[in-house]
């Protein structure tokens, strides 16, 4: 990689662009909608805004960078500041113009996100404010996937995890230039270990609206089938007519001589599908939640620790990479909850692409 590479890869933190696209997959799963061109559209659109938070954040924080982070892209003068702010307002352009490619409802959640992210990098960061503002920001990301299909309402909770999730890692962040604070890696602890503990919860919610998934009423496997009866009804001798009983199903009635009936003991219909076992199976695709949880938290959990052990800033940089690398498990997570296995495993694959980036180039 050139140095010139090299730099703009530091300035926009390349690795954690891996925790971009699943922002939008996981609220495309929340919201029911089958990945497809706005599906697309839209995680192009939240890249390019992501990437425009990260050059703008450092140049809002050249001077400070300065002091504590000499070695970042701007302070080292290996990119010019004006380079930064131009690259910042370039990308907004172009994640905004990909949103509005994706549709109305996608750019209704997309402008409040670029606002936010402009807000939080120039005004909010070193304020009460900057871990709500953040969380926000991963929030309508998530958001921006169920908007392609005009169903932000039904990613709520997926969002409000994944904000909450964001929340603890920025509250660490704050301090990990200069370390000395151990209350907010704790604090991010006890996050980790609420939402691992709560992402198995409503694995079926995905088949109520026709995904792949299990019904929330007895774990079993949701079909689109409806069995079909054909039998004689009570009538005249010799006549069938259908008797009352569920749409689209006809049932057997006593009648007068001459009328057929089911012998005792006898099957009382002809099912097309059989149907589902009272029980709940186990299948491997089942264990996928669960195992997704146990990953994010195994992500996090032990660099959290050490820093609160140890708060000292090479501590508390770790703690905020492994909580940003921790994204990716968390949004595979709220994908397979909501039914969506496939696009589960296509998140869950980017985190060892991040990793391996995360060697080269910092995450933080």
């Amino acid at each position: 990689m050139s140095p010139r590479l090299r730099a703009w890869a530091e300035l926009l933190r390349l690795p954690a662009l891996c925790t971009v696209p699943g922002d939008v997959l996981a609220g495309a799963a929340a919201a029911g909608v089958r990945p497809g061109r706005r599906t697309l559209l839209a995680v192009g659109a939240s890249v390019c805004l992501y990437e425009a938070g990260m050059a703008l954040n450092d140049w809002a924080d050249r001077a400070e960078d300065a002091v504590d982070r000499p070695h970042r892209p701007l302070p080292s003068g290996r990119v010019r500041p004006a380079a930064a702010l131009t690259a910042a307002g370039a990308l907004t352009a172009a994640g905004l113009g990909l949103a509005a490619r994706a549709g109305r409802p996608a750019l209704t959640v997309a402008a409040p996100l670029a606002a936010t992210v402009w807000a939080y990098d120039l005004a909010l960061k070193h304020t009460p404010a900057g871990p709500a503002a953040m969380a926000a920001a991963r929030a309508l990301d998530l958001l921006l996937g169920a908007a392609t299909a005009g169903r932000t309402r039904a990613a709520l909770p997926s969002a409000a995890l994944l904000g909450a999730h964001t929340l603890a890692v920025t509250a660490v962040s704050r301090t990990e230039a200069r370390g000395g604070n151990a209350v907010a890696p704790l604090a991010a602890l006890a996050a980790t270990a609420l939402l691992a503990h709560r992402l198995p919860a409503a694995r079926g919610a995905a088949a109520t609206r026709g995904l792949p998934g299990l019904t929330p009423a007895t774990g079993t496997a949701a079909h689109p089938t409806t069995a079909r009866t054909r039998t004689p009804a009570a009538g005249p001798a010799g006549t069938r007519t259908p008797a009352a009983g569920p749409a689209g199903t006809r049932t057997p009635a006593a009648g007068p001589a001459g009328t057929r009936t089911p012998a005792a003991g006898a099957p009382a219909a002809r099912t097309r599908h059989a149907a589902a076992p009272a029980a709940f199976a186990p299948r491997p695709a089942d264990a996928l939640v669960p195992a997704l949880a146990a990953l994010y938290a195994l992500t996090a959990a032990r660099p959290y620790a050490h820093a609160v052990l140890n708060p000292s800033p090479q501590l508390t940089q770790r703690a905020v990479g492994a909580g940003i690398r921790a994204t990716v498990p968390l949004q595979a997570a709220l994908a397979a909850r909501s039914g969506a296995r496939a696009g589960a495993l296509l998140v869950a694959a980017l985190a060892p692409l991040g990793a391996r980036l995360a060697r080269k180039v910092s995450i933080t």
